[in-house]
């Protein structure tokens, strides 16, 4: 397990989207069961994640924060991993610290997962229907950070969770995971469905994307010899 320190200070330009971080070496693909773990201690936040890319959905996930602890659950459940998360957030001061940590800190642990990406299929969408809303996800696992979220949430909370921090999770899972990550509501009512709809995407997408391909074997998804 790697501790990961932080500042206050401004970020430097090596530490960036989509730039070079110390980690743990990132394994080979191979065959096997591929396990990410991350323990990320902040002056904001204490993160531990144990994560199993071919897991069967179980969960075992606190954030403090009930909602998102929920959509977390989901998550895994949709896309079929395992994941233990604990998170001790400075929630007196505000949410924002504990949601995008763990936005990053989950994106870290695929990114270490999935070593060096051989044979996987690497992008992959869904479209999720939840009632009366639809969402979309796509996901490229490129290397390079970006992120473009549309929720269409209008209320300040669903439940007890900031609606406005499901943007600053999803940038922190790009950042951490060296990802593009697209996840929009394509229309609906209720803004809890909004949110979880998205999610459900999102877990399904990701489940597609980090899976293996047959017919690639152990050849790297890209032209360019790196992701």
């Amino acid at each position: 397990m790697v501790k990961l320190r932080a500042s206050k200070a401004p970020v430097p330009k090596s530490e960036g989207p989509g730039a070079p971080r110390s980690r743990v070496p990132n394994q080979k693909s191979g065959k096997g069961v591929r396990k990410g773990v991350v323990v990320r201690d902040t002056n904001e936040t204490q993160i531990s994640i144990v994560l199993t890319v071919e897991g069967k959905g179980v969960y075992k996930v606190s954030t403090g924060i009930r909602f998102f602890d929920h959509m977390l659950e989901l998550f895994t459940r949709h896309g079929a991993f395992d994941l233990e998360l604990t998170c001790k957030g400075d929630l007196d001061v505000d949410q924002h610290h504990t949601v995008e940590d763990v936005g990053i800190a989950l994106g870290e642990a695929f990114d270490r997962a999935l070593g060096d990406k051989r044979g996987i299929l690497r992008a992959g969408y869904f479209l999720m229907p939840m009632d009366e809303t639809l969402a979309i996800a796509a996901v490229d696992l490129s290397g390079r950070a970006a992120f473009a979220v549309d929720t269409k949430v209008k209320t300040r909370l669903v439940g007890d969770l900031q609606t406005e921090l499901v943007t600053d999770f999803f940038e922190g899972f790009a950042r951490g995971a060296r990802a593009n990550v697209h996840v929009k509501t394509m229309y609906g009512r209720s803004n809890h469905h909004k949110i979880e709809a998205i999610f459900k995407a999102f877990a399904r997408a990701l489940r597609v994307a980090c899976s293996r391909d047959k017919q690639l074997g152990e050849m790297l998804p890209s032209t360019k010899g790196l992701l």
